[in-house]
């Protein structure tokens, strides 16, 4: 069985936000939740959007460029 990017959801403080989602990727995350509820733990989708969004940020190689130039003091 294939398993899912996403994998366990680490536990953090939180800082509540109010996003707008197009209807189709409202849709397309909520059957991604419950994929991930049928091979982890039950979420909701809501639930998964810090944590894909991390993944995104972390994933992104000229944010992390620009990022540790920034850290660097080479950013203009």
């Amino acid at each position: 069985m294939a398993k899912l990017k996403l994998g366990p959801l680490p536990k953090f403080g939180t800082v509540r936000m109010t996003i707008a989602l197009p209807e189709p990727l409202k849709d397309e995350l909520e059957r991604y939740a419950a994929e991930y509820s049928r091979l982890y733990e039950p979420v909701e989708a809501a639930a998964l959007i810090p944590h894909m969004l991390e993944a995104f940020m972390r994933s992104d190689r000229g944010y992390r460029s620009r990022k540790a130039q920034a850290a660097r003091g080479q950013v203009r």
